[in-house]
């Protein structure tokens, strides 16, 4: 398995500062945790999360993953992903590109779809690896079942926030609906280079992501500003961060920004990176529009940002599925295909 201990991030790196927050605090509805949630989700759009209860289940999915990657190449490329814009299954290094020049990626990761999961031993969407199956019930279904808790508590909070009827945000992203919502397992094996794109500039596709590493790596671009600075792993402490569909979602009011994934630094360089994140995203059907209807708060932030349009006319499934279709080197055809994989931070109208 990956390992547990680590030479230490290094203190004379630039990092960006994140909030942290109390999971226990929040189950509480404690006001001031409440508040802080908020300015960090409305401000820089991540922070930490402390005592969300998921450590050894992190420990096992880190497990399941280096059994998965020890799989030889042509077994693992059985579950491939594809070219059509699905995410679930496995990825191989090198089949996304990070950047409009078509530069290639340096991470592979497997995708367990949220449907399947929660359908098992049913297959709802697709099939995985036997390592992977036989591994669901201990294993996956526990580590999304606690990641949805987490996601779907925050999402609750959000509601009464955005000034939303309580459920708005559940009902975008209802459990019996099938979505792109997934747990990812990421390997980046090491490499020579200090500054090698792992995983590109991006914003994140749906709504939560909830994540967990033990190495630096992870850069957020700071807001007004062209400086990228890392973000500080630190021990039980999850890094939460809100995508585009809740910044559609919320009239802008929830920030989804830049981030990107690049070599570790000072004494960590070199070593093979691990990550393991849980993405909840709006069901397939969803438009992701602001929810103007439902809110004079988000009507109110929408109505002091004419400049920009959260009304996507599109399916978070239609959104979803450009996305990962254009990031795929096999649909590459030249810059234009890489600025169509893009998301509000490179789409003006959205």
């Amino acid at each position: 398995m990956p390992a547990l201990t680590f030479p230490s991030f290094p203190d004379d790196v630039p990092t960006h500062p994140l909030l942290v927050v109390d999971y226990e605090l929040l189950q509480k509805r404690d006001p001031q945790e409440i508040n802080r949630l908020w300015e960090a989700a409305t401000k820089l759009g991540f922070w930490y999360l402390k005592n969300h209860g998921t450590d050894d289940l992190v420990n096992a999915m880190f497990e399941l993953g280096t059994e998965v990657m020890a799989l030889p190449l042509e077994e693992r490329m059985k579950f491939e992903q594809g070219d059509e814009g699905m995410s679930f299954g496995y990825k191989a290094a090198g089949a996304n590109a990070v950047n409009a020049a078509g530069e290639p990626d340096t991470a592979d990761f497997l995708n367990v779809a949220k449907d399947d999961a929660l359908a098992w031993p049913k297959v709802a969407r697709r099939t995985y690896p036997d390592i992977a199956n036989s591994n669901m019930n201990s294993t996956i279904v526990p580590f999304v079942r606690k990641s949805l808790e987490v996601n779907n508590l925050i999402l609750e909070i959000f509601d009464e926030k955005l000034g939303l009827p309580s459920g708005t945000l559940l009902q975008q992203h209802k459990m019996d609906e099938h979505s792109a919502s997934e747990a990812r397992i990421i390997r980046n094996r090491s490499t020579p280079s200090t500054t090698k794109q792992a995983i590109g500039s991006h914003t994140d596709f749906g709504s939560l992501s909830f994540l967990h590493n033990r190495l630096g790596g992870l850069q957020v671009l700071v807001p007004d500003s062209e400086s990228w600075q890392y973000v500080k792993p630190i021990s039980g402490h999850a890094i939460c961060n809100v995508g585009d569909a809740l910044n559609l979602l919320s009239g802008g009011l929830l920030r989804s920004n830049l981030h990107r994934v690049v070599p570790p630094p000072g004494p960590q360089a070199g070593l093979e990176r691990w990550s393991l994140v849980y993405f909840t995203r709006p069901g397939n059907s969803v438009v992701l529009r602001a929810l103007i209807d439902q809110s004079p708060i988000i009507a109110d932030a929408v109505k002091h940002t004419p400049e920009k349009n959260f009304d996507t006319g599109a399916t978070s499934f239609d959104w979803f599925s450009r996305r990962i279709r254009n990031q795929r080197l096999n649909n590459r055809k030249g810059p234009e295909t890489w600025m169509a994989s893009r998301g509000t931070e490179a789409i003006p109208e959205a």
